[in-house]
């Protein structure tokens, strides 16, 4: 008798749960056909996954840009994204530069970390080490700890920054507190110099 209750509870809740995504999906196509953004990015995520709708990128990449002729960063972010991986498309640096700056500009840690990377191997514009510092430095300062553990690396190297292995240290610090994966090796390897 009780396993019987408990199936039937676990079958209304998969239907509750169903309900909730097709109204939740049926509510976010709604405020994204009105022009909301942020439903737009939304939707974008949806298509992109495959969460309560077939996965498709171009109908992900239809919401995405909607979004972020919005100034939505998240938008903005994602579409580098896809162009620098080549997701689905071809990859084309030249566009990612193009999406990733203009969420960058708006204060996305993750664009501005990843155009330093991008600045450091001269993806899409031209290789400037100071230029990727910037980038780097900009994100780090905003808690993001790959920025930070790459901050510390430009500073350990000199690498568009003066060389600074009490700087280096500093930075390796913050991204290993924050659970970087290599930063604390890099930390007990700055800790003998300093």
């Amino acid at each position: 008798m009780r396993m019987q209750n408990l199936t039937r509870l676990l079958c209304v809740l998969g239907l509750l749960m169903f309900v909730s995504c097709a109204k939740s999906l049926d509510e976010t196509r709604k405020k994204a056909e009105k022009g909301d953004a942020a439903a737009q990015f939304n939707l974008g995520v949806m298509y992109d996954t495959g969460d309560s709708v077939p996965k498709d990128l171009a109908e992900a990449l239809k919401w995405y840009r909607r979004a972020a002729a919005q100034n939505n960063a998240d938008a903005q972010y994602f579409l580098g994204l896809t162009y620098y991986e080549g997701v689905g498309i071809p990859k084309d640096y030249e566009v990612a530069v193009k999406w990733f700056r203009l969420a960058a500009d708006q204060g996305d840690a993750k664009a501005q970390t990843i155009l330093g990377a991008m600045c450091k191997r001269g993806d899409g514009l031209p290789q400037d080490d100071a230029e990727a510092a910037g980038w780097y430095r900009k994100a780090a300062f905003q808690g993001d700890d790959s920025a930070q553990y790459e901050l510390g690396n430009r500073y350990t190297n000199g690498d568009g920054v003066p060389k600074d292995l009490v700087q280096a240290h500093a930075w390796f610090n913050l991204a290993a507190a924050a659970g970087h994966f290599s930063a604390k090796r890099e930390l007990e390897s700055t800790e003998k110099d300093t």
